[in-house]
């Protein structure tokens, strides 16, 4: 039988207010309008994260701060990271995500704050655990907010796009920061993000809206496709799953464990490039904050490429779990490879080179694993779900600093030092991206947890 429910009718009083009732050309400019406002949010977000290792050797030198303290200062950004992300998971499936961006990045601001009326460890400390409870619930929340603007056979471009404000903040700011540190000092460089946090805040006051895709069926009456899925696929899709069922598939588990490694990677690239471009290259702060963009560059076409193409494999009729899974698995393994051979390479320039596509790769695994693990639960419970996965990917960023900074602290010499800390890196990425190829599999999963028929 035929799933045949109409669009749903609006009183005209409230058709300018309900982007259900828009036309498709309007709901999807709105759509793109809010797509760009997080791809800043994200932008600065990830500047915010950045600056700690952009600026790190003066910091360092001015407050006598050790590599091993520094490695402990840069996970500090990640020690409520994942228990926010626990606080909000509740909270993404009730609350607005127009409210939840607004306080979070208010707080980023306030979180800048101690530095520059203190600057001093003790500040440093109290600012990183800040901006990490106000950061950690960002992603997923920015997620599931593009994701209720687009219809699922469009939604991996937009959100890739919002993603790649990972790497598009570093490629933007990176530079600039690194500009204000060498001219007004590196405690002027945290009054600057506080700005743009505030400045962000009151823009999107006026301009953030939710979108109006907020189920399946909602999905079918707003696009007029009510006819091509019967009740009971549709009633399978929108069914209430028990969160612990998805996280035991081995779709959710490697998918997570892919971005965990990203974030390890790309963590590390944040606190711990600049340094190894000043402490091993030789470059200057300036020259060294710059030279962090190329990944970050090469971050955001990768991030946006390989959404645009799963999108484009998915839009040609393959199952996600080719169009999806191995391309995760796959990018995984790239990453991977690329952090050795920069690790191996004889010349600067051939590591430079390849830890740009190394490092770069990681952050655009982040948006591959939220379509993923996305699709492990219903549209209703996404908000929750993807807020729990992020929660655990990110975790590696509270490990990777510590670990790097007690591998450099403890070896002969700071060289050999950051090269284990990259081989284990690597390595890691290796060996998980050829798990995920040969695991990840929606299809198996999504019929076992009852969601398809």
């Amino acid at each position: 039988m035929a799933y045949t429910t109409k669009a749903p009718m609006v009183p005209p009083a409230e058709t300018k207010q309900n982007p259900a009732a828009w036309t498709s050309r309007k709901r999807t400019a709105y759509g793109w309008t809010v797509t760009v406002m997080l791809l800043i949010l994200m932008m600065v977000s990830w500047a915010d994260k950045a600056i700690l290792g952009i600026v790190a050797v003066p910091i360092m030198k001015d407050l006598g701060i050790s590599p091993a303290q520094f490695g402990l200062l840069g996970s500090a950004v990640f020690m409520l990271f994942g228990i926010a992300q626990f606080v909000a998971a509740p909270i993404a499936n009730k609350v607005k995500a127009k409210w939840i961006l607004l306080v979070l990045c208010l707080i980023w601001s306030v979180a800048q704050v101690p530095v520059f009326l203190f600057a001093s460890l003790p500040a440093l400390w109290i600012s990183r655990l800040l901006l990490g409870a106000g950061e950690g619930p960002l992603a997923p929340i920015t997620m599931h907010a593009v994701y209720k603007w687009f219809p699922a056979k469009r939604s991996a471009t937009p959100a890739a796009l919002a993603s790649a404000g990972v790497t598009l903040g570093i490629v933007a700011f990176a530079p600039v920061i690194a500009w204000v540190a060498a001219e007004f000092g590196w405690k002027s460089t945290f009054v600057f993000l506080a700005v743009l946090g505030v400045v962000w805040s009151v823009l999107w006051l006026f301009i953030g809206k939710e979108g109006p895709y907020t189920s399946v069926q909602a999905e079918h009456a707003i696009e007029g496709t009510a006819d091509q899925g019967s009740t009971a696929a549709v009633a399978a899709a929108d069914r209430t799953i028990r969160y612990v069922k998805s996280f035991a598939t081995p779709t959710w588990i490697l998918a997570v464990l892919c971005s965990f490694l990203g974030y390890w990677t790309f963590t590390v690239a944040m606190t711990w490039l600049p340094a190894y471009f000043e402490t091993v290259v030789g470059t200057s702060t300036r020259e060294a904050g710059s030279m962090i963009a190329l990944p970050a560059i090469w971050g955001a076409i990768a991030t946006v490429g390989l959404s645009w193409f799963t999108q484009f494999l998915g839009n040609r009729g393959l199952t996600t779990r080719v169009s999806r899974g191995l391309v995760l698995g796959g990018s995984t393994l790239f990453a991977g490879i690329m952090v050795l051979l920069g690790t191996l390479a004889s010349s600067s320039t051939a590591a430079l080179v390849f830890f740009t596509f190394g490092f770069g790769t990681a952050p655009a695994l982040f948006a591959l694993t939220y379509l993923v693990v996305a699709e492990t639960t219903s549209i209703g419970q996404r908000g929750a779900l993807l807020q729990i996965s992020n929660a655990c990917l990110t975790a590696g960023g509270l490990f990777a600093p510590m670990v790097v900074g007690l591998l450099v602290e403890n070896a002969a010499t700071p060289a050999i030092g950051y090269e284990n800390a990259f081989l284990l890196t690597g390595g890691m990425l290796v060996a998980m991206g050829v798990l995920a190829c040969l695991g990840i599999n929606q299809q198996r999963d999504r019929k076992r947890l009852g969601l398809d028929i």
